[in-house]
């Protein structure tokens, strides 16, 4: 939608100057295979489709009442599957809601907080919206975190792992490096991929108390039509997201999807089986890209991150396209040569190295 500067009079000064976050497409092409948005090729638990239609079904005022603005059930549920107390949990709309809690409860300070260059393209997005000051770090030459360079002041610091779009994780010993070096600034690790081969710094957050880990049910638990995400850390930071939730939306997560997230965390065995899937396509489709002739980085994510040394990625991105596959392409200096593709099922990796074989390359 075009909207005209005179229109934007009624408009505050500060949203005049936002650059919002661009999703990945969802387009609707017939006979698409959508490798652009790392959702996860498999469905939920079917546990999950039971415990949303008994919502209905067992309760005639679901839909007349509001939610538990606490969804105390979850809590206990991902709390249980965690490992750890119930008061340690913070649950929102998508990790991206639980995302901008943080941001506004830990990171407005007078010194910058600090992000990779390469990262999660809604963390400038949201230092633009909150007024937070930033300094980005760069990756280094092999596009890791290296995280000596996070060895100086700041507001507070924030690291997806694995990074996306890099798809390259830390080890737990260097996101120790990096809470023991800043001991009073909140270290934010954003795992929206972490179930797919990387350690988990959940088990770090009873050593450190400023060490705050988001997760997300949208990838390893196939939720992403349902936005649940949610925060560990100690109860004293925990009570801060509390307090800025409660200040802006206190029934963020509907009846159906607590009970649909319930029923994932309940079922375990699915959850890993699923995981070990993708993970094993994953380790496939790297074997193959390579065998064309791709530059693939050391994923463990559901996504990979690929470069062909003899081929423009941008253009390799339309010719895909027009075969009826999309895949990520990120016109942005020093990633402009590389595809995000997110791992489908055996089938559809299939499909993808077919196309590129003999149509595209």
């Amino acid at each position: 939608m075009t909207v005209t500067a005179e229109q934007m009079r009624f408009w505050s000064p500060e949203v005049r100057e936002l650059e919002p976050y661009v999703p990945g497409e969802q387009p609707k092409i017939q006979n698409l295979l959508k490798l652009n948005t790392n959702e996860n090729p498999y469905p939920p638990s079917p546990k999950v489709v039971e415990a949303v239609q008994s919502v209905l079904v067992n309760n005639a005022d679901a839909l007349r009442l509001y939610p538990d603005p606490d969804a105390t059930a979850l809590k206990q549920a991902i709390a249980k599957q965690q490992h750890v107390g119930i008061e340690q949990v913070f649950v929102g709309n998508g990790s991206d809601e639980v995302l901008a809690h943080i941001f506004k409860a830990f990171f407005i300070q007078k010194e910058p907080i600090l992000y990779p260059d390469i990262t999660y393209s809604f963390y400038p997005v949201y230092s633009q919206f909150f007024g937070t000051q930033t300094k980005q770090i760069p990756l280094n030459e092999k596009f890791e975190i290296d995280v000596s360079d996070y060895e100086q002041e700041n507001g507070g610091i924030i690291i997806t792992n694995p990074n996306a779009p890099t798809s390259i994780a830390l080890g737990l010993d260097q996101i120790e490096q990096v809470l023991k070096a800043n001991p009073d600034r909140v270290i934010v690790i954003d795992e929206a991929y972490v179930d797919f081969g990387a350690e988990s710094a959940v088990q770090l957050v009873n050593q450190y108390e400023n060490l705050v880990v988001c997760q997300t049910t949208s990838k390893s638990r196939s939720l992403a039509g349902l936005r649940v995400g949610f925060a560990i850390a100690q109860s004293h930071l925990i009570a801060a997201l509390e307090a800025v939730k409660n200040s802006f939306n206190s029934y963020p997560i509907d009846r159906f999807a607590i009970a649909a997230a319930v029923a994932s965390f309940e079922d375990q065995s699915y959850f890993e089986a699923q995981c070990t899937k993708v993970i094993e396509s994953r380790e496939h489709l790297v074997a193959d890209l390579t065998a064309l002739g791709f530059d693939v980085l050391p994923s463990k994510a559901n996504f990979i991150f690929a470069t062909h040394p003899q081929h423009d990625a941008a253009q390799l991105a339309q010719q895909l396209r027009e075969q009826g596959i999309i895949v990520r392409y990120f016109n942005k200096p020093r990633i402009n040569q590389f595809l995000r593709i997110t791992v489908g099922t055996d089938e559809q990796n299939q499909r993808l190295v077919d196309t590129l074989k003999t149509k595209v390359l």
